[in-house]
């Protein structure tokens, strides 16, 4: 059993109930992006699932110069405090460099670090000292044993509190597939492990200055990783994702959420009872 991290008012491994963390992908705007959060906290609740909220003030990392990045570090914190207000729940974001640790943690309750910086080790000694707890995305490039020393470099830094996230391994030009066995070699790290579906369905790059997705292989996987077993699953999700300022070919929409988790949770159960039987 993982060792169970606290953020907020929720509680994500040592055998607590499966946590969605989900959210668009970046911040649209404070009403689009507390509309989405709004009713994704609806969903969550008539399910009975524990939620944290996940939005990004910027997407650092895009196929293109001229992509949407969001408001920034000012406008992006201001818009989640009021998230988090308005919809009592915990915020998660993603963080880029050294300067961003310090404000960024003054609104989120857990900080991420992107797949493509998680061997930073500046970066996560930043994060691990800011006090909260610190989900690693793992490197594309990355196999899950070595995002070992990944956690290493986090304890050492301090941190205690530590999410590890599979998010699919690059497989040639313009794919991932998703390994599930990465889901036990990092549960073995005793952490908890969260799975991102919507990411491990990306092409990145695939259409030249942006990437694409396969938004239909969403429900499968979640519901693979579900039975593997996983403590949390991250979707990105979005109202009208043809209209999405970044990554809506991957994104759930809305609509179609509660059905997918209805799913994931069965499975999940089911599991759950077959290990503690």
């Amino acid at each position: 059993m993982t060792k169970p991290i606290k953020i907020g008012n929720v509680t994500v491994g040592g055998g607590a109930p499966l946590v969605l963390i989900a959210g668009p992908c970046v911040i649209e705007g404070s009403q689009r992006t507390l509309h989405i959060g709004r009713a994704v906290a609806q969903i969550a609740a008539r399910l009975g699932m524990p939620y944290i909220f996940k939005a990004s003030f910027d997407k650092a990392n895009r196929s293109s110069f001229s992509a949407f990045r969001g408001p920034g570090l000012t406008e992006g914190l201001r818009i989640l405090a009021d998230i988090k207000q308005e919809l009592g729940v915990p915020v998660l974001s993603d963080i880029h460099e050294m300067a961003q640790v310090a404000p960024a943690a003054q609104v989120l309750d857990v900080l991420q670090i992107p797949a493509f910086l998680c061997r930073q080790t500046d970066l996560l000694h930043a994060a691990a000292q800011s006090g909260l707890p610190v989900n690693v995305k793992k490197g594309q490039f990355l196999s899950p044993a070595e995002m070992k020393n990944v956690v290493d470099k986090l304890e050492q830094s301090g941190c205690r509190s530590i999410l590890l996230t599979e998010r699919g391994s690059s497989f040639g030009y313009n794919n991932l597939v998703v390994d599930m066995r990465s889901l036990s070699i990092l549960r073995s790290y005793g952490y908890p492990v969260v799975f991102d579906a919507t990411h491990s369905v990306q092409l990145p790059g695939g259409g030249g200055d942006r990437s694409v997705g396969q938004r239909e292989f969403v429900p499968v996987l979640s519901r693979a990783a579900a039975a593997v077993g996983i403590d949390a699953l991250f979707l990105e999700v979005h109202d009208d994702p043809a209209q999405a300022l970044s990554d809506g070919p991957n994104m759930v929409p809305v609509g179609e959420l509660e059905a997918l988790l209805a799913q994931v949770l069965a499975v999940d159960q089911r599991l759950r009872g077959d290990v503690h039987a």
